[in-house]
């Protein structure tokens, strides 16, 4: 009888502590937070995800995002074609179209074996030195970006190809843990001579384009006050905006879009993107980015002047400030809100800021919504070991933009693949955590010293995201 008596304090007492940690776990959860895009957000996590548009659109909003979709996954020709509003193609060019980067808009991937070509993955070049308005100088002969393909009057193999091999890297977490990350060192194949010397290059792969509107409705002041740029809190996270030139409205302005946050606004990121990526001039770049070393470019007939229609830029646009972020469906799970807790406890959550509030915007339905991005569009450095050593306006080689994290655990789902950071190089969250340096390192070290249960868990809560 005594036995019994004892047993049963033992398991109310157990159960007591579960209530608590339970208790505990809850207590982490906000209200709302499971619709990270406000009303815009959709209820799809399945592999098109990140392809629905905001339900909260109103008037012909479907209807333009219809046909946004259209011109975002249709191929480019060559000029001169009978598809007049589809030609234009190159003369260099990385990819034929929008989606062929962003498939399924979603996350691009760097090659898995040294000697695959890039497929969703590009290379910008630059030179020491800024342009009039800051803006980095393209290498003489190549430009601004390495194209790695080119319609048959240029060479269809384009300027040259980067390839990719990786080093594995070997470390161990306070509880004994081995891990192993990969570093990928890089070769440059190329048709058109060396590079200058001095040249500075930096590996991208094409990011997913869910929730970028709400991103462009996040009024600049809100952005400014996430910044402390000398770290007046002395929590060692110093963020800071990247001022960029606005074409539009042709002035500085804060950057929001782009791994090094070198765009500031959503039309200007979709021209560039037409330009650098598939060869495509419009309103706001003009010329071809053929340099003056390369002849054939620039002796190769225009597909019009510019060859994107304004309507056709505008509706791409529009898709592509529209795309919708998918619900978080394991928001409320104890195993995520005991990983949410860690990720506030280890400061990850001073740079992935977790929520905003939008402002006013264009698209009426991307207006005042209660986001959940868990980012700070701030740059920050990350440390020598993610560095591009390649400046971009005011970033420099070390810093990058805090990308956000909504839709994080669905790029499996949709593109089938888990890799992370700037140029693919972690093949998952815990990876890309164990890459973080910088202003970082803190959280890092923190995360190292995590037993394998609360390590789980942090990453859970990410993937949940």
């Amino acid at each position: 009888m005594k036995k019994v008596y004892l047993l049963s304090i033992l398991l109310l007492g157990l159960l007591a502590c579960e209530d608590k940690d339970t208790t505990v776990a809850t207590s982490w959860y906000e209200e709302g937070e499971e619709f990270p895009g406000g009303a815009t957000s959709h209820y799809d996590i399945s592999v098109n995800a990140f392809s629905n548009p905001a339900p909260n659109l109103e008037g012909d909003g479907d209807l333009i995002f219809v046909t946004g979709n259209s011109f975002f996954n249709r191929n480019w020709v060559k000029a001169p074609s009978s598809t007049e509003d589809l030609d234009g193609l190159g003369p260099f060019f990385n990819s034929r179209s929008c989606a062929g980067c962003h498939f399924k808009d979603g996350r691009g991937k760097a090659p898995d074996q040294f000697g695959d070509p890039l497929s969703s993955m590009l290379v910008r070049l630059s030179v020491p030195g800024s342009g009039s308005h800051g803006e980095p100088v393209g290498e003489p002969t190549y430009g601004g970006q390495l194209a790695n393909n080119g319609i048959l009057e240029v060479g269809e193999s384009g300027e040259g190809e980067l390839l990719i091999a990786y080093e594995e890297i070997t470390g161990e977490y306070a509880d004994g843990e081995k891990y192993t990350i990969r570093k990928p060192t890089y070769t440059f194949n190329l048709n058109l001579g060396e590079f200058e010397s001095g040249v500075m290059y930096s590996p991208r792969v094409a990011n997913q384009m869910i929730g970028l509107g709400l991103l462009e409705a996040v009024e600049t002041n809100t952005i400014l006050s996430f910044a402390d740029e000398f770290d007046t809190n002395k929590d060692g996270i110093s963020g800071r905006p990247n001022m960029v030139w606005d074409m539009i409205a042709q002035k500085e302005v804060i950057g929001r879009f782009g791994w090094k946050a070198n765009m500031p606004n959503l039309k200007q990121q979709v021209a560039g993107a037409f330009l650098g990526d598939i060869g495509i001039t419009s309103s706001l770049f003009p010329d071809e980015s053929c340099t003056d070393l390369e002849q054939a470019c620039n002796e190769t007939i225009s597909g019009g002047k510019p060859e994107l229609k304004e309507s056709i830029l505008d509706k791409v646009t529009f898709y592509s400030s529209t795309l919708a972020v998918p619900v978080r469906s394991q928001a409320k799970d104890e195993e995520v809100l005991k990983g949410k807790a860690l990720f506030k406890q280890l400061q990850c959550s001073g740079c992935h800021i977790p929520s905003m509030t939008t402002g006013a915007h264009t698209i009426s339905a991307l207006a005042y919504q209660t986001i959940f991005p868990y980012t700070d569009l701030l740059l920050h450095d990350m440390g020598d070991d993610l560095a591009d050593n390649r400046p971009d306006f005011q970033a420099t080689g070390n810093e990058w933009r805090t990308p956000p994290l909504w839709g994080i655990g669905l790029i499996e789902t949709v593109n089938g693949h888990t890799q992370l950071l700037h140029d693919g190089r972690a093949r998952n969250v815990e990876e890309a955590i164990l890459w973080h340096g910088g202003e970082a390192s803190k959280s890092k070290e923190s995360f190292i010293q995590l037993s394998a249960e609360e390590r789980t868990a942090l990453i859970t809560f990410v993937n949940s995201l």
